[in-house]
This record gives structure tokens, sequence and C-alpha cells, in this order.
């Protein structure tokens, strides 16, 4: 099974409502999608979300890089994998988006050649996922107002976007738990929001406010390590880390600064499957549980991201609910979801095909 070339194509989705973070505000998603062609008549799906405050990729870079990859890739042969990976990861720097694209559609052929479900290959450890869902900034009330409608609809964690105004945010989680009870888990992302000293402050307040926060997602500035590590050891709140932590390299160097209490892995930081499985082998050698989350990203990522995360056990956390986000869903198969609970297919590769 050789490669033979690479295509790409630009989808644009509509979301269900506007997506906003500390970061940045979205209606719609726009995403690069991947077909990597082979000499047998298999072909190979992945993806990229233009993450542009996060990963520094934009649309024409993703699909430059892609491009650039290609010339590097025409005429492998898919039983040659690890050789294919090393190529992919070597031939450019950087440019973790494209790939993460590339690799996921490999990853695909490689579950397509042997006839297997992708999370068989990685470890198999699960076929079913539980996700929680991202409540977006907005008003205490109107957040509030989304959060019960969550529960309503069976999910039970809830991923909370905070960091633009730590006083508010305050107000926004004490709405959010009144309006949800005590059995609802929370969970609290700031995306680099906060200063050190003031992460600490808002969340020791919502400590003693009696709010119950679960977990707390990067609180501080991707690079302020030192600040990361402040935090994790003034609060009683396990502390993730996700901007900060992109590669294996960055892992190793969180985890021996014990910076954090658990990473969020994610295909777009880390440029795919093969990097994700080195970072997360890490952690667990050091006794770091690891959460898999995901960009806004269409199904053909998410679902990658859900079979890496079905086949390692130290993964105890999974936030992949952008499909449930979306007006409508340009890919067809691959993960089921009802209500909070993800479902994996039992196809061969990642079992979706694309409409065109």
């Amino acid at each position: 099974m050789k490669i033979v070339d690479i295509k790409t194509k630009v989808i644009s989705i509509k979301l269900n409502k506007t997506f906003k973070t500390a970061l940045r505000s979205l209606d719609k998603m726009e995403n690069i999608i991947v077909e990597i062609l082979t000499d047998t008549g298999i072909t190979g799906y992945g993806a990229a979300a233009p993450t542009e405050v996060i990963t520094g990729d934009t649309k024409k870079s993703i699909i430059g890089g892609i491009e650039y990859i290609k010339k590097h890739l025409i005429n492998k042969d898919i039983r040659n994998f690890e050789d294919i990976m090393v190529t992919l990861n070597r031939c450019i720097e950087g440019n973790t988006s494209a790939k993460a694209a590339v690799d996921i559609g490999l990853y695909d052929l490689y579950g397509k050649l042997y006839k297997a479900p992708v999370y068989k290959l990685l470890g198999g450890y699960r076929n079913k996922l539980t996700t929680d869902i991202t409540i977006s900034i907005n008003s205490p009330e109107e957040m509030a107002k989304d959060s019960q409608h969550a529960v309503n609809n069976g999910f039970n964690y809830l991923k909370i976007k905070v960091g633009k105004d730590a006083n508010m945010d305050v107000i926004r989680m004490q709405a959010i738990r009144k309006a949800v009870g005590d059995n609802v888990n929370l969970l609290i992302d700031a995306n680099q929001g906060f200063e050190p000293k003031e992460a600490v402050r808002v969340i020791r307040r919502m400590e003693e406010s009696d709010i119950k926060i679960n977990l707390v997602e990067q609180p501080v500035y991707a690079k302020d390590l030192e600040g990361l590590r402040y935090v994790t050891n003034n609060v009683n709140v396990p502390v993730v880390a996700d901007e900060s932590t992109f590669s294996p390299i960055d892992a190793m160097k969180v985890i021996n600064m014990r910076a954090v209490d658990m990473i969020n892995i994610k295909l777009m930081k880390t440029g795919g499957i093969y990097n994700a499985l080195k970072l997360i082998t890490i952690a667990e050698v050091n006794d770091i549980d690891c959460m898999v989350g995901s960009m806004m990203e269409s199904k053909i990522g998410v679902n990658a991201a859900a079979h890496f995360a079905a086949s390692r056990s130290n993964i105890v956390h999974v936030d992949l609910d952008v499909p449930l986000l979306c007006c409508e869903e340009y890919i067809n198969g691959g993960i089921t979801y009802n209500k909070n609970n993800i479902f994996l297919q039992a196809e061969d590769g990642f079992g979706i095909t694309i409409n065109n």
C-alpha cells in the first residue's frame, strides 16, 4: 500500500452557539481535510484545525505545510510505518497541525491495512468514553442557564471557560454551581487568562465559596512554567497543563519541575498520534494522569483523538465535545454520541467517510 497523492480541501462548519474563551470567539470553524491516496485505491482521511492563538497555525500555513510534507511521503509504503513517521516528523519543523492532519490520515490507512480499528492497534483499552461539555464565557445568568441545559441533556462534567475577568469569574461559578447543584463536576479553563498570583486568589476564593472545582486548566500564560508551578503549589485543586505542553519534551519539563498535576493532550499540539503516544508514555512512567481534548475540530480530528484516548489507561478525563457544538456534520461514520457517552466503531481504521 504505497502513497500516490495527498490532497487537501477546506470545509466550514457552523456552530450551534458562539464559542467564547479568554482567547477568541467563533461562530463557525474552518478545518483542512486531508485525503491520502494509495495505489490500492484505499484512502486515508485526516484533518487539521487552524488555531492561530494556540498553535500559531493558520489555514494557509497548514495547507502549505501539507504540500511540503507531501513531497517527502510520495511512494512511501504504509507497511513501513515507522519510516513514514520518522520522515513526517523530521522533514519540517513546527507545523504541528499540518503534521497532525497527515498523521491521522496515515493511521487511518494503517488500520485499514491491518483490518482493525485504530484504537485496537494502539492498545484497545476500552471502546467507550465519557466526555465533558464546554460552557462558553458569557454573563453569569446565561452561563448558569447553559449549564443547567447541559445537565438536563445528560452531562455530569462541565468545562467552564473563564479568564477574562477574575472577579466576574467567581460570580459566574457561583451562579453555575447554584444552578446545577452539588453532584455535577466542574472544571474551569482559563486559557492562560490569569497572572499567577491572580489565579491563586481566584481559585482560593472559589474554594472558600464552596463551589467545588474538580480541575483547573491552564490558568496562566503558556510559557510561564514557574507561574504554573506557583499556582499548582498554592491551591488544593489539581492543575492541568494545556497550552504549556505540546511535545514530549514539554511534558518532561513540566513533570520535572512538578509544575502540574495533569496534562491535556491534543493531537494538533503534538503533531498527531505518533508523538502523543510518546508524551503519554512519559506521563505514565512519572505517575501523571492525562486528559485528551481537541481544538475546534471536525469529527475527523475528534474521532482520531477518541481512538487515542480509548487506547490507554492513564487517560482519565476526556474533553471531546466539539461535534455536539456543531449545526451540521460533514463527516459520516466514526464515533457516535449518546448524551455524554462516546462509542467507538468496529470498522477498520477510523471508520469514516466524507460527504463530497
